[in-house]
């Protein structure tokens, strides 16, 4: 992220209907998805049902991996930028967008208006799924869909889009995600503006206030509230907290979450992934259970925390990860990321190791501090056993024992994950994290001895 934190800054000094962004690093031997957001996503949806040619879409993951796209500027419905081809000068791409016209802006800021949540929402740089579903409500089609996107690019290659168009398409879902206002001024309308506009909003909306006059706003259903007496009084008992915080009253948790009802028959056509419902279903019905359980173990059950949010990827991963007995599942995800059978295995088990931060030690190395590694070689000249330690290489926050093919890495959650290589070269997952590196050290070099 902090390649995004940079585009950031250096996007803030930018003309407000004409903002520049440096190039993304390449990200070489990454299979994440380009977009975390679930608005980002949805952009990448909008090329990849605009596209027709799947394999110009996986060579534009490629190229935009490999850093081949240069700064990006984005204007009121256009993005461009430089790609580097197999050419020695690069091409100019761009993507085109359809602009959303002044009835429709006056519809949308109608309704970002209409709540101070979605105002909130926007300056935080988030895009809530209830923003978009209320623009939808008011006639407002935010997110593009098929036919909003417009490929375009100097190359002779008669795909479309071509590859160079489509690694521009993906490097801009990594700037949604950045900032949603990016999405904004490709619609038609710069941050500057659209917060000029809203704040006018305000004014009159105060002066009619004032006046008494009746102030007209969208049909926009208002968010329930609840009494802060009744959520924080000290009277309340263990179930009532929870009730309050969750939103329901909670009875005898059962030992195990019910089976969801299975779909109809009758409900099962092309237009609904029933296996896919089912699942997610099922799955809603595990987490609920768990988290429903460590509230009511809890003393405080206001203290503990929600279920994490994951990416699109992690929670892809540990679909598969709790599904191994669903090939169709595996096959599906392999696909979606274009990736080979063992690269999402390896990704499985590093989500089996250690959930999101196991995933994380997977697939990207950092440097931890001067006191980390201090503490690490403390730990491991402690080592304990009849002879000493192999000799290990540092990289970053992997050690590495060359001549008995294992490794340690530090997560940045403190825990030391253990990994083996594998005869095709491969350092895969093996075994549970460690608090301690000489313990997860001592399990690899005690399963080599008896190997």
């Amino acid at each position: 992220m902090a390649a995004a934190a940079a585009a950031k800054k250096a996007a803030a000094g930018s003309s407000d209907r004409a903002r520049t962004f440096p190039p993304f690093p390449p990200a070489v031997g990454s299979r994440g998805a380009f977009a975390e957001s679930w608005w980002g996503r949805a952009w990448i949806d909008a090329l990849e049902n605009t596209s027709m040619d799947a394999g110009r879409l996986t060579r534009g993951r490629t190229y935009a991996r490999r850093g081949a796209v240069e700064q990006i500027t984005v204007t009121p419905g256009l993005a461009k930028a430089k790609v580097q081809g197999s050419m020695p000068r690069p091409y100019s791409s761009s993507v085109g967008v359809k602009q959303l016209s002044d009835k429709d802006w006056e519809r949308f800021l109608d309704t970002v208006a209409a709540r101070a949540v979605h105002i909130a929402a926007l300056l935080d740089r988030d895009m809530p799924p209830g923003l978009v579903e209320d623009a939808r409500a008011a006639g407002v089609r935010l997110l593009p869909g098929v036919g909003d996107l417009e490929p375009d690019c100097s190359c002779p290659d008669w795909g479309w889009p071509c590859k160079h168009a489509s690694a521009l398409c993906y490097q801009i879902a990594r700037l949604l995600d950045v900032d949603p206002f990016v999405l904004l001024l490709l619609r038609g309308r710069g941050e500057q503006e659209l917060m000029e506009e809203l704040r006018a909003r305000n004014v009159r909306a105060a002066a009619a206030a004032a006046s008494g006059a009746t102030v007209v706003t969208p049909s926009v259903p208002a968010p329930s509230s609840v009494s802060a007496v009744s959520v924080l009084g000290s009277a309340l008992d263990r179930n009532s907290q929870i009730a309050a915080i969750i939103g329901f009253e909670v009875g005898a948790l059962p030992d195990r979450p019910e089976q969801p009802p299975v779909l109809a028959s009758s409900a099962k056509n092309g237009a609904i992934d029933h296996g896919g419902l089912e699942m997610v279903a099922a799955d809603t019905a595990h987490r609920a259970h768990a988290l429903v359980a460590e509230y009511q173990a809890s003393t405080e059950p206001a203290a503990v925390p929600v279920l994490p949010r994951h990416s699109i990827w992690q929670d892809a991963v540990r679909a598969v990860a709790t599904r191994p007995a669903d090939a169709a599942l595996f096959t599906r995800v392999a696909e979606l990321y274009d990736l080979e059978d063992e690269e999402l295995a390896a990704a499985v088990r590093a989500w089996e190791q250690g959930g999101a931060a196991g995933l994380e030690v997977l697939e990207h190395a950092w440097s931890p501090t001067a006191a980390d590694k201090a503490r690490a070689r403390t730990a491991l000249e402690e080592y304990a056993d009849d002879s000493e330690p192999p000799p290990l290489r540092l990289w970053h926050n992997r050690w590495t024992a060359e001549a008995e093919g294992v490794q340690i890495r530090l997560g940045t959650d403190g825990r030391w994950y253990p990994y083996r290589r594998s005869d095709g070269g491969r350092w895969w997952p093996d075994g549970p994290a460690e608090r301690d590196p000489a313990a997860a050290l001592a399990g690899l070099l005690a399963d080599a001895a008896g190997g």
